[in-house]
């Protein structure tokens, strides 16, 4: 059977053709159309009539004393003349009343000075009265350039403007003003997002949450056909540099699906209406790259509680902002692919439609690492630094508790900082010890002037912060003392805190008692306080306050907390009474009070040593643990630090020990 080729016949289309002659409208247009209706003003600006004439004749006229005025321009060759109202008629012949207020006419010379004997020649003569001056003059053309500049400077202003708000800039492309509504969001495709869970250090309990997420994107039937839906959206909530954005990239690499990235600032701009614009397009583009992830940074920027605004009467965009994106979250369905990634700092803040079922289902805690994090942390950042057997990681991880990731990437960063300025082929113990000192407590500034008593006052106010530490039970353990001037501070004293889960008032109280212990040593061993303290006094009055006021452990105020966590519910009003607010402030100062004496009584108790610890101070500037167990012996309350270390030391054997048995068995699938 044999197969033909029908071709339709050609049918015309003129229309069609016509179509595409047609040229498209471009904004620069209009630019061109006000540039040449400006140049039109300026070309016809001067009404008044103007005229050539020729050299017999103009003599005629200067001789019958026609002209009021005379300008010689001497680069052309030219003289131009301003003829009398009264002459106009036999000058210029017709309508006077269209000549407008002054008009004029222009002759060509031969050269300015023989038109000067002939003018001087004519009022020897004629007795006219015409007046006469000379200019250079210029050219036509580049005067008026000249006279065009401000015009041509305002247009150039008003179309750099306009593309700038627009946030095209020179290379956003076409549109110009109208892409103000556009999202701003940076579009990541599957191939460009290499990073994934490998990449990111620590964050086990977070990871574990969002492996969900990631399982529905590479297989959503698993859970559709069971009639599952998985969240909308996941909030990851924890302090700053703990890695909440590079958890959100690793599960889009980890997914391999598109990531859209924009932080919470940039729907809200100058121009009102333009955030719920960008919220509608860059959902739209989103369900365009389905399955996909939406990372929204920082969304505290637009997800702030409504109705907190001190403004009531006016329009808030922000406000505007938040509710489109409340709706663009409840528009598509579950099964659409579009999952929505946010963090925060501050969850408390954020509004509570925005954290209701169905659209941020569920909460990612990402805290501050712990020991085995931070040393899997410093295993990352120390692979592309060159160091020697000194550095250990448990041993760097156990001198920075409370280190975020961001907090140990710059500590990594500032110790090949100093091995490089020291002149040094590798980065050592030394140096990464002396960068956590930098981070925490500022540059050293051994130029800084003190005089002997200060230096003095100094030594007995740190030497008593040291001696009060090592004396008390639940008081950090101590790690080093200075007194160089750091920062701000004038000395310093590095302790290592135990990572507690929960604290006891006997800790608080220790704590505080070790902070006053500055103070009480200058009014014991000096008869005399100083401003020194001012920051202990500082954070031991927090402190007390917190422990009246949230913790409820108060003899007269127990188990009462003012604290309102949501911060929407008692606004500007305190909740208690004026004689509840006294009574805070009498247990605030009777906790202070009894902790000051027990330090003075501490280090009367202990001045011979307290003494010692300070000399050695002022002899050597700095001193560590040892010099501290040579003077005061061997510290008493260990119990509980040794404690906290044979528990992590047990965890990060297991940990180990597990990470041995699955690779083991991974091999042993392999070799089936």
């Amino acid at each position: 059977m044999s197969k033909e080729t029908l071709s339709p016949a050609p049918v015309p289309t003129p229309d069609k053709k016509d179509r595409t002659k047609k040229p498209k409208f471009n904004l620069y247009w209009m630019y061109g159309l006000i540039l040449v209706a400006l140049a039109a003003l300026y070309m016809n600006g001067d009404s008044s009539a103007m005229k050539e004439l020729g050299w017999t004749e103009f003599q005629t006229l200067a001789k019958d004393n026609t002209f009021e005025s005379l300008t010689v321009y001497n680069r052309k060759n030219m003289v131009e003349a301003t003829v009398k109202t009264d002459k106009t008629g036999l000058v210029f012949k017709g309508d006077s009343s269209k000549l407008g207020e002054s008009p004029k006419i222009f002759v060509k010379v031969s050269s300015p000075d023989k038109f000067t004997d002939f003018y001087n020649a004519t009022v020897a003569e004629s007795r006219i009265d015409t007046s006469l001056r000379y200019e250079e003059g210029s050219d036509t053309i580049w005067g008026y350039l000249i006279s065009a500049a401000p015009i041509l400077m305002i247009v150039v202003i008003y179309i750099y403007l306009m593309r700038r708000m627009s946030g095209s800039g020179g290379s956003g492309g076409p549109g110009g003003i109208f892409t103000v509504g556009k999202s701003k969001a940076q579009l990541f495709d599957k191939d460009d997002s290499k990073i994934t869970f490998k990449d990111v250090a620590g964050l086990a309990e977070a990871k574990q949450e969002v492996e969900e997420i990631v399982s529905f994107l590479k297989s959503p039937e698993r859970y559709t056909e069971l009639g599952g839906k998985i969240p909308k959206g996941a909030l990851l909530v924890g302090p700053p540099g703990t890695g909440k954005t590079l958890l959100a990239k690793a599960v889009a690499g980890e997914a391999d699906v598109p990531f859209f990235s924009m932080s919470g600032s940039d729907f809200v701009e100058m121009f009102v209406g333009v955030g719920a614009s960008r919220v509608r397009d860059l959902f739209r583009q989103a369900k365009d790259k389905s399955p996909c992830i939406v990372f929204i940074d920082e969304i505290d920027a637009v997800g702030r509680a409504r109705g907190k605004n001190s403004n009531l009467n006016t329009n808030d965009e922000r406000e505007n902002t938040l509710n489109q994106l409340l709706t663009e979250m409840d528009g598509f369905g579950s099964n659409s692919g579009v999952i929505i990634l946010a963090a925060t700092n501050r969850a408390d803040i954020l509004d509570k439609a925005l954290l209701r079922a169905g659209r941020f289902d569920r909460q990612i805690h990402v805290e501050l690492p712990d020991l085995n994090e931070r040393r899997e942390i410093f295993g990352v950042h120390l692979r592309p630094i060159k160091t020697d057997e000194s550095a250990d990681t448990d041993f760097l991880a156990r001198q920075t508790p409370g280190f975020s990731g961001a907090d140990i990437a710059n500590v990594c960063n500032e110790a090949a900082l100093i091995a490089a300025r020291g002149g040094k082929k590798s980065v050592n113990k030394e140096d990464f010890m002396n960068a956590v000192d930098r981070i925490v407590g500022g540059l050293e500034k051994r130029s800084k002037i003190t005089t002997a008593d200060e230096r003095k006052s100094i030594a007995i106010h740190e030497a008593g912060h040291a001696a009060l530490s090592w004396m008390l039970e639940h008081a950090n353990p101590l790690i080093k003392v200075t007194i160089v001037p750091r920062g701000k501070a004038l000395g310093a004293a590095w302790y290592l805190p135990e990572e507690r889960q929960i604290t006891t008032r006997e800790q608080l109280l220790d704590e505080m008692c070790a902070t006053l212990g500055g103070r009480a040593a200058e009014e014991v061993f000096l008869g005399k306080i100083s401003t020194g303290a001012s920051n202990d006094l500082e954070r031991i009055t927090k402190q007390a306050y917190a422990m009246v006021v949230y913790f409820g452990m108060s003899e007269k105020l127990p188990n009462l907390n003012y604290y309102d966590s949501s911060g929407q519910e008692w606004g500007f009003t305190k909740p208690y009474s004026e004689d509840t607010a006294k009574l805070i402030d009498t247990e605030v100062q009777a906790i202070i009070n009894e902790q000051y004496d027990r330090a003075k009584n501490i280090l009367n108790t202990h001045a011979e040593q307290h003494g010692a610890l300070a000399q050695l101070l002022l002899e050597r500037e700095v001193i560590y643990t040892e010099d501290m167990e040579h003077i005061f012996g061997k510290r008493l309350w260990l119990s509980r630090s040794q404690e906290i270390m044979a528990l992590q030391e047990q965890a990060m054997q297991e940990q180990a020990e597990k990470q041995q048995e699955e690779k083991k068995a991974g091999e042993e699938e392999i070799v089936a």
